[in-house]
């Protein structure tokens, strides 16, 4: 009785693997380096950059294009951004702990495309890539 167990758990696996139950339809990195967002940018690639620092901050300097939602508000504001729910939307503060939490806001609202920008603000600046500094 123990073997035909065994058995059928092993179909149950092998047809799950198969059909790719439990798995993504499409593998998203959860990150992005600075030069993959550039070229995205001049292909003119429909996402969406999400600056989750302070007004003040963004006002200070931010990535060309990006919308500024602060993490603290971020829940209530998910409204205004599912228009890009099935796209990519990259995600950045200053080092990277606003940003890990926006990610997980996004996420549980059902945004399935969410990338983290490697190295976050600070490291844009530090490679002296374009920044705006009007608001957005």
């Amino acid at each position: 009785m123990a073997r035909p167990m065994r058995v059928a758990v092993l179909w149950v696996f092998i047809l799950a693997t198969v059909l790719g139950v439990g798995a993504e339809s499409e593998h998203i990195p959860t990150t992005i380096t600075q030069q993959e967002l550039l070229q995205r940018l001049e292909a003119q690639t429909e996402l969406l950059m999400l600056d989750v620092r302070t007004p003040q901050e963004f006002a200070a300097g931010h990535i060309p294009g990006a919308v500024n939602v602060p993490h603290t508000t971020l829940s209530k504001r998910l409204g205004a951004l599912q228009s890009y729910q099935d796209k990519e939307v990259v995600v950045y503060c200053e080092a990277g702990v606003r940003s890990k939490k926006a990610e997980t806001i996004l996420r549980q609202a059902g945004f399935a495309k969410v990338r983290h920008l490697e190295g976050d603000m600070a490291a844009w600046r530090r490679s002296s890539l374009p920044l705006g500094t009007q608001g957005h």
